[in-house]
């Protein structure tokens, strides 16, 4: 079953194209990696699929649902949750206190409920024994890990992750692979990164986006193998955009 897909989804500004009529779709239960070369279109991309950028022209389509026209929240609310380039936690708050108030867009003000999936989402990334501390004075890679699990507390059918590895640690990367591995048994998970350890360790399909349009797509091996593909991103440092 397709969870996420896109027919003809372009975006202009002011005559220039960012994407440009992008037919993408999604299975459910996998992890698809988004990956291009600097200034492919993909930030635009994701912004129109998590409706944060209204699109040109084409549609979104969402568990069936045509979603094109949905603003940001409404699309959460659905199950799309999305995380950005840059940790966007309450560095004043607590670990315990950042992921309750992703939980209760979900659950209200049931205290009870919001504590029970809490414990649960800390339990799952492994943030536990760092529940009361300030999320200000945590790691970069905790931080990043503290989004994830803010991300999880809304209970989201697909999850959108944005450059996830950016200014991690090697012993941070291992400890992310790991951590998607185990998410993706319960969540369609859609990743743009530039590290392409990380995309050929985790992702079971690959989209490739050069310049605002989709270039190729299939399995790691076949993407790796394609030679258009490698004449445009795969072995460049310029891997980021």
């Amino acid at each position: 079953m397709t969870i996420l897909s896109t027919t003809d989804l372009t975006k202009t500004y002011g005559g220039i194209t960012a994407n440009a009529g992008i037919d993408f779709e999604l299975p459910e239960g996998r992890i698809m990696a988004l990956i291009g070369p600097n200034g492919a279109g993909k930030s635009t991309f994701v912004g129109m699929l998590s409706g944060r950028i209204e699109a040109t022209r084409g549609t979104v389509f969402f568990d069936g649902q045509d979603v094109s026209r949905l603003p940001a929240h409404k699309r959460i609310a659905l199950g799309i949750a999305y995380t950005f380039q840059i940790t966007s936690v309450f560095a004043g708050l607590s670990v315990h206190e950042n992921v309750a108030l992703a939980a209760r867009r979900r659950l209200g003000r049931d205290a009870k409920a919001v504590n029970a999936k809490v414990a649960d989402v800390l339990d799952r990334v492994g943030l536990s024994s760092l529940a009361n501390q300030i999320a200000g004075t945590l790691s970069y890679g905790h931080q990043r890990i503290l989004e994830i699990a803010m991300g999880l507390a809304q209970d989201p059918r697909l999850f959108i992750l944005d450059e996830p590895t950016q200014g991690l640690a090697e012993s941070e990367i291992q400890d992310f692979i790991t951590l998607i591995k185990s998410l993706a048994d319960t969540i369609t998970i859609l990743l743009i990164e530039h590290n392409m350890d990380v995309v050929m360790a985790t992702a079971d399909l690959i989209t490739v986006l050069d310049a605002g349009e989709v270039l190729a797509r299939g399995t790691p091996d076949e993407i790796r193998d394609n030679p258009a593909v490698q004449a445009a991103y795969l072995g460049t440092d310029d891997a980021e955009g």
